[in-house]
């Protein structure tokens, strides 16, 4: 009986550890001014990837070096992210000398995949992701609703939580979304450190959100 006591105190100060450093990985927004950021950018396909690709374009060369994570079997995004980097590197030649790599981790769900499996697929990309988050330690991940962005963020946010780096999560939901939030959308609301909407309807429904008209 005494042991079960024990092991109960023991899981539930862990428990309360977990909580607190959550608490303060999601409330602390502190960031020292750089002369560049690394970018974590995560691209969907079809829409997805041209709205964030227009973000980036409005973006300065002091976003560098340029991280892209992708699904692993999206070649439409590879495709249109190559071109987009080579377009900006014509249009300025200071653009040549910026670095960007394309990373590619599983599907969190397939089209027509059943919502059950999809808890599997999202964990086993989550374990893909965090080795990979870990590895690049960007300063800001940079999303808009693909599925694939939300095992990347709670990557970053595991990078916090376990005190290796705080990472700024930024999520600007798709312009398509008028009065009701994604799926993704829904869960980063809470996760994320700067969560933009582009129509007011959903600044109202979501206080905290961030409304700056429309911007891709």
């Amino acid at each position: 009986m005494v042991c079960v006591l024990i092991l109960a105190a023991a899981a539930g100060a862990v428990a309360a550890f977990l909580i607190l450093r959550i608490w303060v990985v999601l409330r602390s927004r502190d960031f020292t001014p750089r002369e560049s950021l690394s970018i974590l950018v995560v691209a969907g396909s079809g829409g997805h990837t041209t709205e964030i690709l227009r973000l980036l374009g409005s973006l300065s060369n002091a976003y560098s070096p340029r991280h892209y994570v992708i699904a692993d079997t999206d070649e439409m995004s590879a495709n249109k992210i190559n071109s987009f980097e080579l377009d900006r590197a014509d249009r300025d030649p200071s653009n040549m000398y910026t670095k960007y790599y394309i990373h590619r981790i599983p599907r969190s769900r397939e089209v027509r995949q059943s919502w059950p499996s999809t808890v599997f697929t999202t964990l086993h990309s989550t374990w893909v992701s965090f080795p990979l988050i870990h590895q690049v330690k960007p300063d800001l991940v940079l999303c808009n609703g693909p599925g694939t962005c939300v095992p990347i963020c709670v990557s970053a946010l595991l990078l916090g939580i376990l005190g290796i780096k705080k990472v700024i999560i930024v999520y600007v939901e798709s312009i398509c979304r008028v009065e009701t939030l994604s799926l993704s959308g829904k869960i980063l609301f809470h996760l994320s450190d700067y969560f933009i909407v582009q129509w007011p309807a959903l600044k109202e429904k979501y206080p905290k959100s961030v409304y700056l008209g429309r911007i891709v």
